[in-house]
């Protein structure tokens, strides 16, 4: 699917997704959430990328839904946004076999700040903020926000959030274990990128299993976890990266991973 709405770059195993729709801050219509699902499948298919990054262009992640599209008589439904834009985007990014950074480089609204939270580690610029917009407009957050954000940051940190549309700023989600590093602005993109690189060096395949360990865990009873754990860390121990891994540490040299 070729679409201008999101550009693509390969750095050293990193996969750089760029949200650009800059004319309304990146805010998704059909076509973006489209061409970013497609972008997401391709890496996940491609064995150079060895990690993803997903941010926006400019001052912006995402303003969240381009409401001119949810106006639109002509337009998709709600039903429709939900079922076939936000909500696949939601399980790709929790089910794709690659880590998957967002780097929030300005302000994440709405359906914007969700998909970044769905993510597995975020990165924030200090201008950053995340803002759940949905009851300025009537309706509740959707994008997976509900499930994960108390998850992240606790049940009425959540509710507050969500009920008053405050913006949090970057520096309160980094104290509230929303977001794992800031970096300075006029840094940041070189910084995220180096943070995206040095991941995808690292032995993927075992992240990616640690993903889906943590994945289960928001379901499992305790025993069920450890049953789990027990069968993916049977799977690693088998891959080519835990080989190397410990060869390198009884060589005292650095490991050269290949996410395999």
């Amino acid at each position: 699917m070729n679409s201008n709405t999101i550009k693509n770059s390969l750095e050293d195993g990193l996969a750089i997704l760029t949200l650009h729709r800059p004319e309304v801050f990146h805010s998704f219509n059909r076509e973006m959430s489209h061409a970013l699902r497609h972008q997401l499948e391709s890496a996940a298919a491609n064995d150079e990328v060895r990690a993803i990054m997903i941010t926006g262009s400019g001052k912006a992640f995402s303003a969240g839904q381009d409401l001119s599209e949810a106006t639109d008589v002509d337009g998709p439904t709600m039903e429709t946004i939900l079922n076939e834009h936000y909500n696949p985007l939601v399980r790709t990014l929790r089910s794709i076999d690659k880590p998957v950074i967002a780097a929030v480089n300005g302000v994440a609204a709405g359906a914007g700040a969700n998909l970044a939270i769905c993510c597995d580690i975020i990165l924030a610029s200090t201008s950053a903020s995340f803002i759940q917009a949905f009851s300025k407009i009537g309706l509740i957050p959707d994008s997976g926000g509900t499930f994960f954000l108390p998850r992240m940051v606790g049940w009425h940190r959540a509710m507050a959030y969500m009920m008053t549309a405050e913006k949090m700023t970057a520096q309160e989600a980094k104290d509230f274990g929303l977001v794992f590093k800031l970096f300075d602005d006029a840094s940041f993109t070189s910084d995220s990128i180096s943070f995206g690189k040095n991941i995808a060096s690292m032995p993927t395949r075992a992240l990616v299993l640690t993903k889906k360990a943590l994945n289960a865990s928001s379901q499992n009873s305790l025993d069920e976890q450890l049953a789990e754990e027990l069968k993916l860390q049977m799977e690693a121990g088998k891959t080519y990266d835990f080989r190397e891994g410990v060869a390198a540490f009884l060589e005292k040299r650095k490991p050269a991973f290949k996410g395999k």
